[in-house]
């Protein structure tokens, strides 16, 4: 089944495709432009490390870090490994494990066919031995210890550790050197035989390229699959935060601080209006161009650097500040009185208005980049909504919604981690 979705207003539009593989494709071509980005993903990241499979009893527990370490392992083949093949076209490619997804992608700006073949081709070839599995196991054990030593990687890390009890995105997604000693390429296999199923997987194209071409290449790589169902475990969170402070020291020229608000989810994922509600409430609270901001960076409490962001995927979300100061309590506590301030007072019009406006400018924006689009639509896909709902959306949100979304913030339900 094919259609084409539409909006008027970007006078954009894209293919939706259900390919005889059982693979989704999303195809935007856009002519004008010379070159092509493509990313082929999987529903699966580094919280997966418990599931069932449909009509089995028990469930799976895998150590953590395998999502990840199946992305490094895929590139590898018999004959030559999937850079050096891309290497021979032009193309620059790439991957990475998150949370909730595995993705694999490329941008070029010719051979085009011949790069998705690539692409296709060797995620959908599994190679594993044990030999290889081994040697991999020292490589991604030196990426762990040096993201030990990121100040960057480090701060974020140790926010999650305090804000959650039990939601395995508290863990690395790298794993640790003691967890990914335990795989195996029989669990590589079991994981990959799971999660890479054709109907766990999204293909989506965006760029100089024909909706014709990308079929031609998937009717050529994509065999049938029969869909692979199963159960991903979100374990019960407590509402409390773990711990309130988390405090490391690190090589680094001034102290760098992450401030998250715990929020219990009611459902796997949140809504395209919840992330935009979310992402407008913290724009008017500490924004580039809010009072906050303002005030924290006259007064030498923040830098550049600082920002903010609706961390959320599957089973997990929180509101986030993050940056540098000399002072990082002092941070926290003005970010907390702004917010009781804000729910005191509520918010000017001219304050939604400056807010709705520069995200909603930037979201226009980003159908003038390949690279976001190809993202969107995967992220979009992944969360049940269309890419283009969001644009929808900004013309319905009021202030009142950005108000109560920050009247449910709770500040008692904060953590602050530090790396000094």
């Amino acid at each position: 089944m094919e259609k084409l979705i539409k909006n008027d207003l970007l006078n954009e539009s894209y293919y939706e495709i259900d390919h005889s593989s059982g693979i989704k494709i999303l195809i935007m071509e856009k002519s004008e432009y010379s070159g092509a980005f493509a990313m082929f993903g999987t529903k699966y990241g580094s919280v997966d490390t418990c599931f069932r499979i449909k009509g089995e009893e028990n469930y799976v527990s895998v150590p953590e870090g395998i999502a990840h370490f199946l992305e490094h392992k895929l590139f590898e083949s018999e004959e030559l490994d999937a850079f050096e093949r891309f290497n021979k076209t032009g193309a620059s490619a790439n991957a990475y494990t998150s949370f909730d997804r595995t993705c694999y992608l490329f941008r070029c700006a010719d051979n085009f066919e011949k790069n998705l073949e690539i692409l296709l081709d060797f995620v959908k070839a599994p190679y594993f031995t044990e030999e290889t599995v081994q040697k991999e196991q020292g490589i991604i054990g030196q990426e762990i210890r040096m993201y030990q030593d990121d100040p960057d990687w480090q701060v974020l890390f140790n926010l999650l550790r305090g804000i959650y009890h039990n939601n395995p995105v508290r863990i690395d997604i790298a794993g640790t050197v003691e967890s990914i000693a335990e795989i195996n390429a029989g669990l590589l296999y079991s994981c990959y035989n799971t999660f890479y199923n054709n109907s766990n997987m999204v293909l989506a194209v965006a760029g100089n390229v024909k909706k014709e071409d990308v079929i031609k290449i998937a009717d050529k790589v994509l065999k049938k699959e029969e869909p692979v169902y199963f159960e991903q475990i979100i374990p019960e969170e407590p509402y409390e935060v773990k711990e309130k402070y988390i405090e490391e020291t690190l090589n680094v020229d001034m102290p760098k601080f992450a401030i998250g608000f715990k929020e219990i989810c009611s459902s796997p994922v949140r809504t395209a209006k919840e992330i935009i509600l979310s992402n407008v409430a913290l724009d008017v609270i500490a924004g580039k161009v809010s009072t906050l901001y303002g005030e924290m960076l006259s007064e030498g409490l923040i830098n550049g650097s600082f920002g903010k962001e609706y961390f959320t995927g599957r089973g997990f979300a929180c509101k986030l500040f993050m940056g540098e100061s000399s002072s990082p309590e002092t941070v926290r506590d003005k970010i907390v009185g702004e917010i009781e301030r804000i729910k005191k007072d509520g918010i000017s019009d001219e304050d939604f208005d400056v807010s709705v406006k520069r995200l909603y400018g930037a979201e226009v924006n980003s159908y003038n980049d390949v690279d976001d689009i190809a993202n969107s639509l995967v992220d979009c896909y992944f969360n049940g909504y269309g890419i283009f709902d969001s644009i929808e959306l900004f013309k319905e949100i009021t202030k009142e919604d950005i108000e109560n979304t920050i009247k449910n913030i709770d500040t008692d339900n904060c953590c602050l981690s530090v790396i000094k």
